[in-house]
């Protein structure tokens, strides 16, 4: 790759982590962590979560920005090099670790968990009825590397998945709804409810009280995309009223919730700190470095944002 700087701005812990695969795999590659930039002239690729202000001042001969996660809605694009390729984290820890949350938080709105906890903490042994997987209706919002995934393990679980997103996907095994025209139907068959949309304009307040109008009556709900794509007085206002039986939180706007907000002490409301799936550092630097090598080979980069679309 020639005389090449890859500079990093995140968690240095991880940056450790990830000096040490680009040193084994790459030492032609001069990796370094933030605030040491070496020769900003040399600093062809970044990763951060948060990067630096003026990039194309800073860092002339840029040529791409990683992000450090799976998201990109941290990043203000209005502020980056318009030409500049901007590419999300997609690595398999990423993607087994939501498969494994959101699993068990749907066995557990499935199995009535939430509400074996209540009856346990007023010492009543009281059996509810069981149903089997087939007799139960998940869908998942948001048809990416994440929804897909997620769509596999429970199908072969034996739900009866469905998947709504903007655009048409096909998906084996999930009854796929696409566009505005069609989300009607898909949360009207869906009795829990899972969020792995990405944050754009167009998702913003996305779960709302009209939207959870249009789930069945007591339709349970699973938000791990982002936080500020919930409004949370709608939220609290469906479960006072039984159109949410329960909700598994794992994002909130903002992090973290302040100590008087209802979501902590909500006897239906189940939070977890933004820790349903976090980037596993050997393998997302090796994912980075494959990226780097389909760059230099002017191949398709894993990942690459689409910007009209914000992700």
């Amino acid at each position: 790759m020639g005389t090449t700087t890859f500079l990093y701005k995140s968690d240095p812990v991880r940056g450790r982590q990830w000096a040490e695969v680009f040193r084994r795999r790459a030492p032609e590659i001069d990796f370094r962590i933030w605030p040491d930039i070496g020769d900003a002239a040399q600093v062809r690729f970044l990763a951060a979560w948060e990067p630096p202000q003026d990039l194309a001042e800073r860092f002339p001969n840029l040529e791409v920005l990683f992000s450090s996660g799976a998201g990109v809605d941290q990043f203000d694009f209005a502020t980056l090099p318009p030409a500049l390729p901007v590419v999300r984290m997609v690595e398999p820890g990423i993607v087994r670790g939501m498969v494994e949350y959101v699993t068990h938080a749907v066995l557990g709105l499935h199995r009535d968990m939430p509400r074996y906890r209540r009856q346990q903490q007023e010492a009543q042994w009281s059996p509810l009825p069981v149903r089997s997987a087939a007799e139960r209706r998940v869908g998942v919002l948001g048809l990416g590397s994440l929804g897909q995934a997620v769509l596999a393990q429970l199908v072969g679980l034996g739900f009866d998945c469905a998947g709504w997103s903007r655009s048409r996907h096909a998906v084996n095994g999930v009854q796929c709804h696409a566009g505005a025209d069609e989300l009607p139907s898909f949360l009207a068959r869906t009795e829990i409810l899972v969020c792995l949309l990405p944050l754009t304009d167009s998702t913003r307040g996305f779960l709302d009280a009209r939207l959870f109008s249009m789930l069945p009556e007591g339709a349970g709900l699973v938000h791990v995309g982002r936080g500020p794509q919930l409004i949370d007085t709608d939220l609290l206002a469906a479960l006072a009223s039984g159109q949410i039986g329960d909700a598994v939180l794992d994002v909130t706007e903002p992090e973290p919730l302040p100590p008087a907000h209802a979501f902590w002490r909500h006897p239906n409301v189940q939070l977890t700190p933004h820790i349903a799936s976090m980037t596993q550092p050997l393998s997302a630097a090796e994912v980075v470095l494959d990226n780097l090598r389909r760059f230099e080979a002017k191949e398709p980069m894993i990942g690459l944002v689409d910007r009209a679309r914000g992700y």
